[in-house]
């Protein structure tokens, strides 16, 4: 791994931060400071609109430099927080609200949870609180934590795991309690021992929490194979995790769990991998949320005008970046940064599929994604929901890798996807 023997560094703040109010799954958060006004580090500057929704908080204490549309991760521009930190701005944190954990019924711990802002940092950036919001009338036995992180160059996950050992046990203890779950298990793959014999040295011998290795392969990580590899329990297509009383969580989500909850802070920085050939100083850097793209490529020592391709996340189920103007959200877990040498200098002809079965061999969830990708190019996309489990699909990228007709199934899945969820909104 190009960054897993690198510590974590904290990165200076940018001369501008772009803070969007659509950085979760779900409704976005709603503005509550106006043009002007000047903002302390970690107050909210946006509150969750409704149960599937998360505050933001400022990431420095700073002036609001405007509120308008931006260029967002995901291509559109999205209304955006522009935040413009003082010069001699430290990187303390200025307000809080600490609390007894111990303390707290059960809502009161989801209520703090949504307060913090936070969402699941391995990408998906679903609301942390609704996720341990577990329906009543489910009962969970297990509590499982996500260290797997099987994407390629990512190593985010692995040295949170290295050097804030004590909250993740003291985030995974608090997210048992708040599911009902009477044990834990940390899933690590055996390319992470280093992080594995470290938690293990820091439970005690009676702790409900246990380390369990696993082999490493892609994708360890996704929810399902975690759940047969660590338990031998299939969650047939359609269902939760939950209804098997079982609970997932990513342990860099847990993490920031242990260290803001007791201490009644928002989520305002996060541990990004930066790496790849077009890097000279690669390696997972703390910053603040917001941090623009183009301000964090400098600070990393790569040139933007080498940069052939900029992949935000893994290169299996990452996004390539559209602009420079984009900023780091909640859910951006890696930057990988290409030159030309690296990349395929023509461009790849997509070619007719030869119905030879490649895709469907490597498909982890036993679909069907040649015929997936025959409907989407007839836009076929309601069939491909009701009757070959689209939704099912996580996105891993393996059918694409493999095809040798070149035929980007990965990309069709995603338009249908989207496509799907605008007429269900309609």
């Amino acid at each position: 791994m190009q960054t897993s023997h690198l510590p974590i560094r904290r990165l200076e703040f940018s001369p501008v931060l772009h803070l969007p109010l659509d950085q979760h799954i779900g409704k976005p958060a709603i503005s509550v400071v106006t043009r002007g006004q000047e903002v302390l580090r970690g107050e909210v500057i946006a509150k969750a609109d409704g149960f599937l929704s998360v505050p933001i908080h400022a990431p420095a204490s700073g002036v609001i430099e405007a509120i308008e549309l931006r260029p967002g991760i995901k291509g559109p521009k999205t209304t955006t927080i522009v935040l413009r930190p003082y010069p001699a701005d430290g990187q303390v944190v200025m307000v809080d609200d600490p609390v007894d954990i111990d303390q707290l019924t059960h809502d009161e711990f989801i209520q703090r949870v949504q307060n913090c802002g936070l969402v699941g940092l391995g990408g998906a950036a679903f609301p942390s609180h609704a996720k341990l919001a577990v329906p009543k009338d489910h009962r969970i036995h297990t509590f499982i934590a996500n260290g797997c992180e099987c994407e390629p160059y990512l190593t985010t996950d692995h040295r949170v795991m290295l050097e804030y050992t004590d909250d993740l046990i003291r985030g995974t203890l608090m997210c048992m309690h708040a599911v009902g779950a009477s044990l834990a298990i940390i899933g690590i793959e055996d390319n992470k021992l280093d992080a594995a014999n470290a938690i293990r040295q820091r439970l005690p011998t009676d702790s409900p929490i246990r380390v369990q290795v696993l082999e490493t392969k892609y994708p360890q990580g996704a929810e399902k194979m975690l759940v047969k590899s660590l338990l031998d329990i299939e969650i047939p297509t359609g269902k939760h995790s939950y209804e098997y009383g079982i609970v997932i969580n990513n342990v860099g989500t847990i993490t920031a769990l242990g260290q803001l909850l007791p201490r009644g802070q928002g989520l305002i920085e996060r541990v990004v991998t930066v790496a790849g050939p077009g890097v000279e100083r690669p390696g997972n850097y703390i910053m603040p949320i917001g941090t623009p793209l183009k301000f964090l490529l400098e600070q990393a020592g790569s040139r933007v005008e080498h940069a052939e391709e900029i992949i935000m996340g893994g290169p299996m189920m990452g996004s390539a970046a559209a602009s420079l103007d984009i900023a780091i959200t909640k859910g951006t877990s890696g930057i990988l940064i290409f030159n030309e040498a690296a990349i395929v200098a023509e461009t790849r002809k997509i070619h007719a599929c030869i119905r030879c079965g490649e895709c469907l061999s490597v498909c982890p969830l036993n679909l069907n994604p040649s015929m997936l990708g025959l409907l989407a190019r007839r836009r076929s996309f309601d069939e491909m929901a009701e009757k070959y489990h689209l939704d099912s699909c996580f996105e891993c990228g393996c059918c694409t890798y493999v095809c040798p007709s070149n035929i980007p199934l990965v990309q069709y899945f995603r338009i249908a996807k989207a496509i799907n969820r605008e007429k269900r909104a309609a």
